[in-house]
């Protein structure tokens, strides 16, 4: 194998870089057609029911699995392998709102069963993100791209979806109805399991380590990212930053805009937090190579607190728009940033249990933040309770600033990717699949 991988040469430039544009426009497919589904569906219940109760239902059942499925997703993975995850995953949702119109048309459609639907296609949702995320590093390396280019792309893609899909979900509707939106929406999960099916990577497969079971394999995560300090103060920041910055976006946003009588506003005011957040992941993956990455992080950090704050006052609403593209901009480089902790810090074998466990915590964090935002709001009134968030928000940033451990940021990876041509473009099994391990480091994290 070692002469093999002496002599395996660079791929042609377009066969390089097809896995990564696969893996992206599965990407953004899959996450455009979860956003068609979260407007799809309330506006289906809400237009057969009339009830915004039920309309809240169906949006719960979609939400609410994901806080216990994301804890285990990343175990799926590892065991199933990444590839097969992403259809998998895909597939489910393919299924889930496939399903709706056809039982409509034929048994007709009820409360409860687009509520079992709804669950059945967020559930395995998780997976499929962690999947396609644990593809990146051989991705990246077969472009021959640095992995930071490849992961503020990546986010940047997943930021576009769910910016796109909610307003592609509310065309459709308008042109065509909710019934044949879904069936649009199926067809684009469908093409994303083309696209998916095709990638040809190391690692890709399956597995050639496996974790002795879900339970088992979901605590060894757990106790890996616990153990490794970088990967446990990043989980630990990231939980306080979600929890404190989605109620701004889902509770205290909306509370004052429905109080001003002007709730049309709340939509370009989110759409600039979010166009924000794409531009500055995409601005991280250019800027990247020249800052140190522990810099980057915590002026990310405190930029974002500092932005905040000053929407938190609630200036004239075009100061408020400029203020909240400017979080979404300081917010963009964090997920890149936690990104790479995880890959490079995480041997390969364990890496899709490492991304699932830190993608739950950010999915148990947000709702813990909306619910305690909601007493905030009515105890405080709306303004006060903001600007509580943002400045809690801003002292977890400051405090961040002498943390020895995100000092690691910028230390030479632990399991570095192998050497740009090293690797074979089949998808294994292959040893050390994309990963170049070095003699010192092997399964264990650093506790320094």
């Amino acid at each position: 194998m070692g002469s093999r991988r002496q002599s395996a040469g660079p791929a042609p430039a377009g066969r390089r870089r097809l896995p990564l544009l696969l893996v992206e426009a599965a990407t953004l497919l899959s996450g455009i057609g979860n956003g068609v589904a979260t407007v799809a569906l309330p506006w289906l219940v809400l237009e057969r029911t009339g009830s915004p109760t039920a309309a809240g239902i169906v949006a719960a059942a979609t939400a609410l699995p994901l806080l216990i499925s994301s804890l285990f997703s990343g175990t799926v993975v590892d065991l199933i392998g990444r590839k097969r995850t992403s259809i998998f995953s895909d597939a489910f949702s393919a299924l889930s709102v496939a399903a709706i119109p056809i039982l409509d048309a034929t048994v007709g459609l009820n409360i409860g069963a687009i509520v079992a639907l709804a669950v059945l296609g967020a559930v395995f949702d998780p997976a499929g993100l962690t999947a396609r995320e644990t593809l990146l590093p051989a991705a990246a390396q077969a472009a021959g791209w640095r992995i930071e280019r490849a992961n503020s792309i990546h986010e940047a893609v997943w930021g576009a979806a769910f910016l796109i899909g909610p307003g592609v979900g509310g065309v459709l509707i308008a042109a065509i109805g909710p019934e044949r939106t879904l069936w649009v929406t199926a067809s684009g999960f469908v093409l994303s399991i083309v696209l998916v099916a095709a990638v040809r990577l190391p690692g890709a497969g399956r597995p050639e380590q496996r974790p002795a079971g879900i339970w088992r394999g979901t605590v060894e995560g757990l106790a890996f990212v616990w153990r490794d300090r970088l990967l446990r103060t990043i989980a630990l920041l990231t939980m306080a930053l979600v929890a404190l910055y989605l109620p701004a976006e889902g509770v205290v946003l909306p509370a004052y805009f429905v109080e001003q009588g002007a709730p049309s506003r709340l939509g370009t005011i989110v759409m600039a937090m979010s166009a924000g957040g794409i531009v500055g992941a995409l601005l991280y993956g250019g800027l990247g190579p020249r800052i140190r990455r522990r810099t980057a992080f915590v002026v990310a950090l405190i930029g974002t607190g500092i932005a905040l704050v000053g929407l938190a006052a609630l200036p004239p609403y075009p100061a408020m728009i400029v203020l909240a593209a400017a979080t979404g901009l300081m917010y963009g480089p964090i997920n890149p940033l936690a990104n790479y902790a995880m890959q490079t810090r995480t041997p390969e074998h364990l890496r899709g249990r490492v991304v699932g466990v830190m993608t739950s915590s950010a999915y148990a964090a947000g709702p813990a933040g909306y619910l305690l935002a909601g007493p905030l709001v009515e105890w405080l009134g709306v303004r006060p309770a903001f600007l509580v968030l943002a400045v809690v928000l801003l002292v977890v940033a400051l405090a961040a600033i002498p943390l020895p451990a995100l000092r690691a940021l910028d230390e030479p990876p632990a399991y570095p990717p192998a050497p740009i041509g090293a690797a074979p473009l089949d998808e294994g099994p292959v040893p050390l699949g994309e990963q170049w391990i070095s003699s010192a480091r092997r399964d264990q994290p650093d506790d320094d």
